[in-house]
C-alpha cells in the first residue's frame, strides 16, 4: 500500500515536471495571448496551439488528471481558486506537449521503448523511479521491487495502471526535454577572452564620485509635454508597450450583510438560548444542536481562552458568559468545569534591548541602556510608551505585550524569573537572555487553573428580506442603465453606491480588483455579444451583488498612446527635465563640489566605493548602468559631461580603479557563463516556439 501511495504521489510529478519546463517557456510574456474573435463556429474548440485545434475533451482529460493528482496529494476536493490554478496548469501542459512536440518531431528527438524500459528497470534508472522504489530501511534502490510492482499492476485496483501510465509519461517527457535542452546547450561556447572580461567585470572595483540632480527637483508643472512629443517617444520605444488582450469595466457592489433588524432577531434568539443553555442537562448535545460549530470540550489555560473570557478571570463554574458579538458572530460560553492543570500560564509585557553585536562593549552598552529605561519606569514612566520608544523586537508596536504563555514556551533564562515572580507588576531587575536584556512587567498573575468550556456560536446572517432588498437595488441599477453614461448617473444618484474601476482584465482572470471568483463577470466582459458601453446583468459574487459596465476593449499587440498616456508623459517629462538640467550644468567648470555649489542646493555630490561594472548600481543613488559604464571608461581624476540617468542628471568622476587580481583558473568562470547562456538559449528558443505557435486561448467560452 505504501508503494502505491508513492506512485500516486509521483503520478502528479508528471504534471509538476511539465509545469517546471514551462518556467522556461513563459519567459518574455504571457503564454495565453489570443485574439478578440472568441466565438467561432467550433463550439467545442477550446483553443489552438501551433495550428492544432484543441477540443474541450482533450483539455478536460488533462485537467481531470491534474485535478485527481492534486486532490490525491492534499486529501480533499480542490476549491474554486485551486481549480482555476489547475486549469491554467492543464493549458500550459498542452502548450508544452503540442508546441514542443512539433519541434521534437522536426529534429528527430524521441524516446524509444527500449530507452524507456532502461529508465524504469534497466541500467540507467531515472531519478524519479529511484526515489519511488528506494527501500526506506536501507536507503538503497531496489530494482526487483520495480519488476514485482509492474507484474502485479493489474491486481492493485482500477487506478493503479492509469497512475503508472501518468508517472511513466512524466519520465518520458523529462527525457525529451533533457535531450532538447542538451542540444541547445551544445550551441553555447565561451572563449577565454569572454571569461576574462566577465571575471574583471565582477571583480574590478571602482571608487566613484557622482554629482546628482534628481528629476523631482524640477516641478512637473513647469514642464509642458505635447502630444507630438508623446507620439515620438512612443514610436521610439514601441517595444516597451506590448500588451495582451484586456477588458476594462466599471462596477459597483451591493453587499448582502445583516441589517439592524436581522441583528435584533439574532439578539432575541440568543437571549432565549442563554436561559436554556444555563439549565441544559447535556451541554455537548445542546451545543451540537444549536451552534454553528461543533462541541469541543477541551480544557484551556487562560492563554487559550477567548479574549472576552480572559477579561472575566477567574471564571465561575456553571456560569454562562455572553453573548459577545465579534466579526458577525454571536457567542455564548458556559464553564462546564474548572481544575488545576499541569503548567502555569502568565501574561507579561517586556522591553527588549538588543546589543548591536556580540562584543563585550556592545553588550555593556545595551545593559546600561536597559538599566536606564528600567530606572525611568520605576520613577513613573509609562511602560507601554517606553516599549514603543526603546523596544527592539516586534512587540514594541503593541507596548511590549507578549500575551499569555505557558511554562516551556519561552527560553529558560527569560521564563524562570517571570514564573518565579508572584502577583503582578514590574520585575525589579533586568532579565538577561540570549536575545539581550529584558525589562519585564507581569500583567496577569501566573495560574495553573484550566477551564472546560462549551462554546455556542451563531453567525449573524442576512435574512431573505435583506437579501431581496439588496438584489432589488442591483436589479434596478442594471435594468435602468442602458449605457455607461446612464450607469454612472444612476450610481451618482444613489449615495450608498461606490463605483470602482478595473483596467485591462485578462480573459482568464478569476480576480477583478478585490472580487474573488469573478469568472462570470470576466466571461460577460469577453462575450462576443458584449460591446463597450453595455451594462451587465446582476452577478452574485461572494455574498454581494455586482453590476458592471464594459468601458474598454484592448486587443493583443501594442497599446494605444491614449491608454499609456500617463506613463508616456512621465517619461517624456523626465527627458525635458534632463535637457533643462544639462543645459544649466554643461558650461560649469571646476570640481564636482564646485559645479554642485554653482548649480544650487538641488545638486548633491555622493561618493561610492566598491562599485563593480557588472552590478550597474551606485550605492546611495540606485541602479544607474549608464553612469557606471561612463565611470569605468574614465581615467582616474577625470569626470564625464552631464548626462541623463535613471533618476536624474549625473556627472560621474572616477576616483580610483582597483583592478581584479589575475585569475588563477578561468574554468569555473567559463562554466558559469556557459550555464547562464545555455539557460538564455533555451529561453529564447522556447519564446520563439511560443510566438511561432500563434496560441489562441478560448477557455473563457467554457469557464
Amino acid at each position: 500500500m505504501a508503494l502505491i501511495n508513492k506512485i500516486r504521489e509521483k503520478s502528479g510529478w508528471a504534471v509538476g515536471l511539465i509545469a517546471a519546463g514551462l518556467g522556461l517557456f513563459i519567459v518574455g510574456g504571457d503564454l495565453v495571448g489570443g485574439n478578440s474573435k472568441l466565438f467561432g463556429n467550433d463550439a467545442n474548440v477550446i483553443g489552438e496551439i501551433a495550428g492544432k485545434k484543441v477540443e474541450y475533451k482533450e483539455f478536460d482529460d488533462v485537467f481531470q488528471q491534474a485535478k485527481s493528482n492534486y486532490e490525491n496529494q492534499v486529501g480533499r476536493s480542490a476549491n474554486e481558486g485551486e481549480l482555476a490554478m489547475l486549469r491554467e496548469q492543464a493549458w500550459n501542459q498542452l502548450i508544452f506537449k503540442i508546441a514542443l512536440q512539433k519541434e521534437y518531431d522536426r529534429l528527430g528527438i524521441a524516446v524509444t521503448d527500449d530507452e524507456l524500459a532502461d529508465m524504469v528497470q534497466g541500467n540507467n534508472i531515472h531519478p524519479a523511479v529511484k526515489q519511488a522504489f528506494t527501500n526506506p530501511q536501507t536507503g538503497e534502490f531496489d530494482r526487483n521491487q520495480v519488476v514485482q510492482y509492474l507484474k502485479n499492476l493489474d491486481q492493485m485496483g482500477p487506478t493503479a495502471r492509469p497512475m503508472w501510465t501518468s508517472f511513466e509519461q512524466g519520465i518520458l517527457s523529462d527525457r525529451l526535454q533533457s535531450k532538447y535542452s542538451n542540444l541547445l546547450s551544445k550551441t553555447v561556447y565561451v572563449t577565454a577572452a569572454e571569461a576574462k572580461n566577465y571575471y574583471n567585470a565582477q571583480n574590478t572595483t571602482a571608487s566613484i564620485k557622482a554629482l546628482f540632480v534628481p528629476f523631482f527637483t524640477v516641478s512637473d508643472s513647469s514642464v509642458k509635454v505635447t502630444d507630438a512629443q508623446l507620439q515620438d517617444y512612443y514610436n521610439s520605444h514601441k517595444e516597451l508597450y506590448k500588451v495582451d488582450e484586456g477588458r476594462s469595466v466599471e462596477f459597483v457592489t451591493i453587499p448582502v450583510s445583516a441589517s439592524k433588524e436581522d441583528s435584533t432577531y439574532y439578539q432575541q434568539e440568543i437571549s432565549q438560548l442563554t436561559q436554556q443553555f444555563a439549565s441544559a442537562p447535556n451541554d455537548s448535545a445542546f451545543v451540537n444542536a444549536n451552534s454553528d460549530q461543533p462541541y469541543q470540550g477541551n480544557y484551556m489555560n487562560p492563554g487559550e481562552l477567548p479574549e472576552q473570557l480572559r477579561k472575566q478571570l477567574p471564571l465561575q463554574e456553571g456560569k454562562v458568559y455572553g453573548p459577545y458579538t465579534s466579526n458577525g458572530t454571536m457567542a455564548l460560553y458556559k464553564v462546564i468545569d474548572a481544575k488545576e492543570g499541569t503548567a502555569n500560564a502568565v501574561k507579561a509585557s517586556h522591553i527588549l534591548i538588543k546589543p548591536e553585536n556580540d562584543t563585550p562593549e556592545a553588550k555593556a552598552a545595551a545593559k546600561a541602556k536597559a538599566e536606564d529605561v528600567l530606572k525611568q519606569i520605576k520613577a513613573g514612566a509609562d511602560f507601554g510608551q517606553m516599549a514603543a520608544k526603546y523596544g527592539t523586537d516586534g512587540t514594541a508596536s503593541v507596548g511590549g505585550d507578549l500575551g499569555w504563555f505557558t511554562e516551556g514556551r519561552m527560553v529558560p533564562a527569560f521564563e524562570k524569573p517571570v514564573f518565579a515572580f508572584s502577583g503582578t507588576g514590574l520585575l525589579p531587575n533586568l532579565v538577561e537572555s540570549e536575545y539581550g536584556y529584558h525589562i519585564v512587567k507581569v500583567t496577569a498573575p501566573k495560574s495553573k487553573e484550566t477551564y472546560k468550556i462549551a462554546a455556542l456560536q451563531r453567525s449573524v446572517e442576512p435574512s431573505e428580506a435583506t437579501r431581496d432588498a439588496a438584489y432589488a437595488i442591483a436589479d434596478k441599477l442594471s435594468g435602468t442603465s442602458g449605457s455607461t453614461e446612464e450607469f454612472r448617473e444612476n450610481v451618482a444618484a444613489n449615495k450608498g453606491l461606490v463605483k470602482e474601476e478595473a483596467q485591462n482584465i485578462g480573459k482568464n482572470n478569476i480576480l477583478v480588483n478585490n472580487l474573488n471568483n469573478a469568472r462570470e463577470l470576466v466571461r460577460w466582459a469577453y462575450s462576443k455579444d458584449t460591446e463597450v458601453g453595455d451594462v451587465s446583468p446582476v452577478f452574485e459574487i461572494n455574498d454581494q451583488f455586482v453590476v458592471a459596465s464594459l468601458t474598454g476593449k484592448r486587443d493583443k499587440g501594442y497599446a494605444d498612446v491614449s491608454d499609456v498616456k500617463e506613463e508616456l508623459t512621465a517619461a517624456v517629462r523626465n527627458q525635458v527635465k534632463a535637457e533643462q538640467i544639462i543645459a544649466k550644468l554643461k558650461d560649469s567648470k571646476g570640481s564636482l563640489d564646485q559645479i554642485a555649489a554653482s548649480y544650487g542646493p538641488d545638486a548633491m555630490v555622493k561618493t561610492a566605493d566598491n562599485v563593480t561594472f557588472a552590478s550597474g548600481t551606485i550605492p546611495g543613488i540606485g541602479i544607474e548602468p549608464v553612469a557606471v559604464g561612463k565611470a569605468f571608461g574614465l581615467k582616474p581624476g577625470a569626470h564625464s559631461a552631464p548626462f541623463e540617468g535613471q533618476g536624474g542628471v549625473m556627472i560621474v568622476e572616477l576616483t580610483s580603479l582597483n583592478k581584479a587580481p589575475e585569475p588563477q583558473d578561468l574554468a569555473s568562470v567559463k562554466a558559469e557563463l556557459v550555464n547562464t547562456r545555455a539557460t538564455r538559449a533555451a529561453n529564447d528558443a522556447f519564446e520563439a516556439i511560443k510566438e511561432k505557435s500563434e496560441i489562441k486561448d478560448n477557455r473563457v467560452k467554457f469557464f
